[in-house]
């Protein structure tokens, strides 16, 4: 069993800046790919972004430039600093973890239970 814990959500001042944090625990050897997806309401669940065990980054275009992805092997946790946010931000943001190796074999397509990031203007 692996589960995803996020924190680090809340509401801030547009321009202002938030860090997510996402801890995976459980019997992991490893996990291929981390990332961050966001669900505004009335809209689908987008990919933020994600970052490969080799450090490998993609960004959503809307981001590219503010949202900073990155992780830490050893914790299993990876971190998303959104700096200069926007109203347009505002969604819940969901952890995901993409083939997590473990003794058990492989898991697919890991889900957090999601952190509500609000952005006013």
């Amino acid at each position: 069993q692996v589960q995803l814990v996020e924190s680090g959500g809340g509401l801030v001042q547009a321009g202002g800046s938030l860090r997510l944090s996402c801890a995976a625990s459980g019997s992991i050897y490893s996990i291929n790919t981390m990332g961050w997806y966001r669900q505004a309401p009335g809209h689908e669940r987008e990919l933020v972004a994600d970052i490969t065990s080799g450090g490998r980054t993609n960004y959503a275009g809307s981001v590219k430039g503010r949202f900073t992805i990155s992780r830490d092997n050893a914790k299993n946790t990876v971190y998303l600093q959104m700096n200069s946010l926007k109203p347009e931000d505002t969604a819940v943001y969901y952890c995901n973890a993409d083939r997590i190796f473990g003794p058990l074999g492989t898991i697919y397509n890991s889900w957090g239970q999601g952190t509500q990031v609000t952005v006013s203007s």
